[in-house]
């Protein structure tokens, strides 16, 4: 645990709910110093409620990004921020020839392009302190592609190349870039990727207007969806052991699906694992 005198200072995104919620939690019950954003102001709100000290953060808005940055390194006690977790995303579900040149890139915009501006941000922050933790929440469609999921597959195996180039760049430093690797995790996650699906599906035009059946089913469910499910705990324990231990991992699997695949992928020819993709989505 950290001690009062000292306490360590992460910035985390997406706040809101799930993930970001229980971490900024967990960790300020640790004694961290939780710098909690969010992109909307009632959950920002919300969060200075609960004794955060929180901030706007829209990573589809360069500026936003900017202030956020701005008021963290001003609000971190000693101006030392020690950490980023990367969280905030949300999920364009549809047939990839259904997702549209507009829908992708406001898909790339939140998931990938603002966490590379405030990453790069703060790696210039991390250079001058001369030490830092960056912290990658991605997900077991990091790894694996399944359908239907194409434009968030995408966006999340772009951070898992870019996590892999900077911790090589990084390499000579004591700046550690980790990736979280989680599966099915309870959190908002897919009452988000609902209002997306709904914002830029033409169901009743697309050839796979009865698969989007399917689809839909399970966004309107409510608890888990899927086998194997894990509160967001889980992946609290994973972003501990990231910023605390002293040889931190470069990737952090949670959930058996995210054990299950990578396995699955190191080993079976790609055709093999196409098939039992296919059949685990029927």
């Amino acid at each position: 645990m950290t001690n009062n005198t000292n306490r360590k200072t992460i910035l985390i995104t997406g706040c809101s709910t799930g993930i970001g919620l229980c971490v900024a939690k967990e960790l300020k019950k640790l004694n961290y110093q939780v710098l909690a954003t969010a992109r909307q102001a009632t959950d920002v709100d919300m969060l200075a409620g609960l004794g955060f000290e929180s901030f706007q953060l829209d990573y589809a808005d360069a500026k936003s990004i900017e202030s956020a940055f701005t008021w963290a390194e001003k609000t971190a006690e000693n101006s030392q921020i020690y950490a980023l977790f990367n969280n905030g995303a949300y999920g364009q579900p549809g047939a990839l020839e259904d997702v549209s040149r507009q829908a992708l890139t406001e898909q790339f915009e939140a998931n990938v392009f603002g966490w590379h501006q405030l990453t790069r941000l703060m790696i210039t922050h991390m250079r001058k302190q001369g030490f830092g933790r960056i912290i990658q929440n991605s997900s077991v469609l990091g790894i694996v592609s399944m359908a239907y999921r194409g434009a968030y597959n995408a966006s999340k195996y772009a951070i898992e190349g870019l996590s892999d180039t900077l911790r090589l760049e990084l390499a000579n430093t004591d700046i550690h870039v980790c990736l979280v690797e989680p599966g099915p995790i309870l959190s908002e996650f897919r009452a988000n990727a609902l209002k997306q699906f709904d914002k830029h599906i033409d169901v009743e035009s697309s050839v796979h207007k009865e698969n989007y059946i399917n689809t839909r089913n399970k966004l309107v469910t409510k608890g888990p969806a899927a086998p194997f499910t894990l509160p967001p705990e889980a992946v609290f324990k994973k972003v501990l052991h990231a910023l605390e231990s002293s040889k931190p991992k470069a990737r952090y699997y949670v959930t058996f699906p995210t054990y299950l695949f990578g396995f699955l992928k190191r080993i079976l020819p790609t055709s093999w694992l196409d098939s039992i993709i296919v059949k685990s989505r029927a």
